[in-house]
C-alpha cells in the first residue's frame, strides 16, 4: 500500500484535482488553504455557472513562455477524461457552442461535487493557514506555517496567481516558489478590460455590439478577434477584449504603443456597407445622417460616429460629398482608440506569469529544483484564452501533478 503522505497547498481547482488524484493512488493527504472555505474562485467563473471546458481544444488556445508545455500536460488528461472523470462522480454536463457547463448552471454544483469527493476520500482540509516557506531534509519536505511544521514526502504547491484576489488568489504561491529558488515571469493582469483615451466613452457607456477587434501593437497588428463588445465609461469589455487583453497589458508593461481597432460592421465588406449606405441616402435624400445611421448602429454610437467624421449630425444626406462619406464609413469599418492602461488584478479572471515553466518538468510537473515538490494550476507560467480553458488547465494539470506526486 502507498503510504506516502502529500500535502497540497491550495483548495482551488486544481489544489482539489491534485488531492483527488494522489488520495485515489492511496496516498494519504491533507490541503492547506489559507482562505476560510475552499474553491472560492471556482464559484465565480462563468459567470456563477462554471464553465468547466471546452470541446474545442488546441496548444493555441494556452500561452506559455515555453510554448510547448502545456500540450505535453494537457495531452495527459483531456477534455473528454475530464468530463468522463465529473460524470463518474455525479456531474451531468450540457454544452453551448462546445463551452460546457454543468446542467445546473450553478458553478455550486461542480464545487458540491468535488467536496463530495474530498470528504469519502477522507481528505482533510485545514482552513486560515497562513504557509511561509518549504524545506526539505534528506528526503523529508517540512512547510512551516503560523499553526506550526508540517510534514510530508511530496507536496503540490496550487495556490493561484494574483487574479481575483478577493477569492484567495493573492500570489502568495509566487514567494513560496522563489524561495526554493524558482525565478518567477513577471506577473501580469490577463483576460481584463482595457481602458482607452477618448472623452466619448461617458456616452457610449453600456452599449453592447457584435465587431472585429484587432490590436495594434507599435503599428503592426498583434491579435484579432470577433464577438459581442462591451463599451464602458473607461474604454471596452467583453469576451472579444478578454482575447486580445494579454497581448495589450504585456505590450503596455514593455512602452509599446497600443491601439485597438473596432470595426463595427464586421458581417460586411467595406465597399458592401458603401453601397447600402449610399442606397439609403439615394431613397431618403432629406433625411439627416442620424436617421439613416440609426438603421445600422446603436443609437449611442452614431453621434461619436458623425463628429469622429467632422460632420453635424443633422446634416441631410444629400449634402454629403463622397469623400465625407469615405471618412465617415473608415471610422466606422476601422474606430482607432489608444489602449493607455488595463484594469488591476481585481478584475482580471487570470494572469499571466508565474512560475517559470523550463523549471518545472514538463511530463511530471515536478519542480526541476527541488524534488518532491510539485506545481499545479495558475501558479504556473500558463494561461489560457476565454471559454473554460483556464479550468481545464487546473483539471490537466492537478491530475498529472496528483498522478505523479503520489507515486513511490
Amino acid at each position: 500500500m502507498n503510504s506516502q503522505k502529500i500535502i497540497v497547498l491550495g483548495a482551488g481547482a486544481a489544489g482539489m484535482m491534485s488531492a483527488i488524484t494522489a488520495a485515489r493512488n492511496k496516498s494519504h493527504v491533507i490541503i492547506l488553504e489559507h482562505t476560510d472555505r475552499c474553491g472560492k474562485k471556482l464559484l465565480s467563473t462563468g459567470n456563477g455557472r462554471c464553465n468547466l471546458t471546452n470541446l474545442e481544444q488546441s496548444e493555441l488556445f494556452y500561452r506559455c513562455s515555453c510554448k510547448e508545455f502545456p500540450r505535453h500536460i494537457l495531452k495527459q488528461f483531456t477534455q473528454e477524461q475530464t468530463l468522463k472523470q465529473f460524470q463518474q462522480l455525479g456531474l451531468y454536463t450540457k454544452s453551448r457552442n462546445g463551452y460546457v457547463y454543468p446542467y445546473s448552471e450553478q458553478a455550486g454544483t461542480v464545487l458540491d461535487i468535488l467536496k463530495m469527493e474530498l470528504e469519502r476520500l477522507d481528505i482533510s482540509i485545514i482552513y486560515n493557514i497562513k504557509v511561509d516557506k518549504i524545506c526539505k531534509t534528506n528526503k523529508i519536505i517540512q512547510i512551516k506555517t503560523n499553526m506550526g511544521d508540517y510534514l510530508c514526502d511530496k507536496v503540490i504547491i496550487a495556490t493561484g496567481s494574483k487574479a481575483a484576489p478577493k477569492t484567495g488568489s493573492d500570489g502568495s504561491g509566487y514567494e513560496i516558489a522563489k524561495k526554493l529558488g524558482h525565478r518567477i515571469i513577471k506577473p501580469l493582469p490577463a483576460l481584463v478590460q482595457l481602458r482607452c483615451a477618448g472623452d466619448y466613452f461617458k456616452a457610449v457607456t453600456g452599449v453592447r455590439c457584435e465587431v472585429g477587434l484587432s490590436l495594434l501593437i507599435n503599428g503592426k497588428e498583434a491579435i484579432s478577434d470577433k464577438g459581442e463588445l462591451q463599451l464602458t465609461d473607461y474604454g471596452i469589455s467583453g469576451i472579444p477584449t478578454f482575447q486580445i487583453s494579454r497581448y495589450a497589458v504585456k505590450a503596455l508593461d514593455e512602452g509599446k504603443k497600443v491601439i485597438a481597432q473596432i470595426d463595427f460592421m464586421p458581417d460586411l465588406e467595406y465597399e458592401e456597407f458603401k453601397e447600402l449606405i449610399k442606397r439609403q441616402m439615394e431613397w431618403f435624400p432629406e433625411k439627416s445622417l442620424e436617421q439613416i445611421l440609426i438603421g445600422f448602429l446603436n443609437k449611442k454610437l452614431v453621434p461619436v460616429m458623425i463628429k469622429k467624421a467632422g460632420l453635424a449630425n443633422k446634416i441631410v444626406v444629400k449634402k454629403i460629398t463622397d469623400k465625407q462619406l469615405d471618412v465617415l464609413l473608415d471610422w466606422i469599418k476601422s474606430f482607432l482608440t489608444e489602449v493607455v492602461s488595463y484594469n488591476s488584478f481585481d478584475q482580471a479572471q487570470v494572469c499571466m506569469g508565474g512560475v517559470d515553466t523550463r523549471e518545472i518538468s514538463k511530463e511530471t510537473l515536478e519542480s526541476l529544483r527541488v524534488a518532491g515538490v510539485y506545481f499545479a494550476g495558475e501558479i504556473m507560467d500558463v494561461d489560457g484564452i476565454c471559454g473554460g480553458y483556464n479550468l481545464q488547465w487546473a483539471w490537466s494539470s492537478g491530475y498529472v501533478a496528483g498522478q505523479n506526486a503520489s507515486k513511490g
